[in-house]
């Protein structure tokens, strides 16, 4: 990936690997079913999905495929994974996966280019992207989902974080500093500054869903309007 660029696939570059026919993600085909399984306790059985990142589009896929009442509009910043993202959604039979669009979470506009969405989304879906792009893309993330959501929409991310309080793995320590080490800008991302950022663009942390290999699934909605005030009697 270039430096700069808000693009990630479902797992980090150096533990995806591309066979043919199908671009393929291990990490991807193992976390799929955990965070499924956390999606169908979050969604009801109807609605529009966006996600953005989509990679390989294994997610895209699997869930549609268990979502029926969902489409599921994958994005990625190039067109290189296109064709893998359309052949998984063929192999899983989910008719609901909309044709792959470009997007760039940095764009005033979600797309820049092409038609506009027709309509805001009840989930916008984000996995694997904030460690392995610049810290920018987590405020354009934030404020694309904002301005894209539905009334009572959510969004969720998935993937490592730093959390104040909570001992941190081995394992995501040495992630870190090799994604540091390939590039400054990336770096898995404390929990308290997405939700800074995430307040700053209308949304709040609404729950916190851990799951294997040390990841977490983050659900994020609109922050509630604060009451007005009432003027005292005369």
């Amino acid at each position: 990936m270039a430096a700069g660029a808000c693009r990630a696939s479902t797992t980090s570059p150096q533990r995806s690997h591309d066979p043919s026919p199908l671009a393929h993600s291990a990490a991807a085909e193992r976390n799929q079913a955990p965070i499924l399984a956390v999606l169908q306790t979050l969604l009801p059985p109807q609605g529009a999905a966006l996600e953005i990142a989509s990679g390989t589009g294994q997610h895209a896929a699997h869930f549609a495929a268990a979502l029926p009442g969902w489409t599921w509009q994958p994005t990625d910043l190039h067109d290189q994974h296109f064709g893998a993202i359309a052949g998984w959604a063929a192999q899983a039979g989910a008719r609901n996966v909309l044709p792959p669009r470009p997007l760039d979470v940095r764009a005033a506009d979600w797309p820049a280019d092409g038609p506009a969405f027709s309509a805001p989304f009840d989930l916008v879906y984000c996995a694997n992207m904030l460690h392995i792009a610049p810290w920018a893309c987590c405020a354009a993330l934030m404020q694309g989902a904002a301005r894209h959501l539905a009334p009572g929409g959510r969004l969720v991310t998935y993937g490592p974080y730093l959390e104040d309080g909570v001992p941190t793995a081995p394992s995501n320590l040495a992630f870190d500093a090799s994604l540091r080490a390939q590039d400054p800008d990336w770096g898995i991302r404390r929990l308290a500054d997405v939700a800074r950022t995430a307040a700053d663009a209308g949304l709040r942390l609404a729950a916190r869903h851990a799951l294997p290999a040390n990841n977490l699934l983050l659900v994020w909605t609109r922050a509630t309007p604060a009451a007005p005030s009432v003027p005292p009697h005369p």
